[in-house]
């Protein structure tokens, strides 16, 4: 699990970040009977966004804010298949953010045997109502914070 600590008052704390969990369903396989890689973009998305929640923004504060996180670029690397009926965890780590964009990398591993099946990493950009790009610092100076306390 991702542990990471921050300064907060003078004192420090440990913010424990807890992965998220997906029972593979049968509608994810493919004819081979494990789960499509398409998938897993899917997991991330709800891993990140189970992330950005536990960081004390949800996607409907974001929304109601009129903020949005594109994806600009994604990579994964399938270590062992997954089937149906099976529990993975997504641990997700947020590596790195400039007030502009951030990058946020995923452990994908089955919940029984803690066997690795993918690592992935994403990157984001941050954008307004009109998809015009902003500057979290200026734009939400409060939830610039956020993001470099979990940095």
């Amino acid at each position: 699990m991702a542990k990471q600590e921050i300064e907060v008052a003078g004192a420090k704390r440990q913010i424990k970040i807890t992965p998220f969990e997906h029972h593979t369903r049968y509608h994810e396989t493919d004819q081979q009977g494990i789960i499509h890689p398409s998938n897993y973009l899917n997991w991330m998305e709800d891993a990140r966004m189970n992330l950005m929640e536990q960081m004390g923004l949800s996607f409907k504060q974001m929304i109601d804010m009129e903020i949005s996180t594109p994806v600009i670029s994604q990579s994964i690397e399938y270590r062992s298949p997954v089937s149906f009926d099976e529990i993975v965890m997504i641990d997700t780590k947020l590596l790195a953010y400039d007030g502009h964009e951030m990058e946020i990398a995923y452990r994908i591993y089955d919940k029984v045997t803690g066997e690795d099946r993918a690592v992935a990493k994403t990157r984001h950009c941050f954008v307004n109502k009109s998809g015009m790009p902003i500057s979290m610092k200026r734009a939400y100076p409060e939830l610039d914070t956020k993001f470099f306390e979990f940095k």
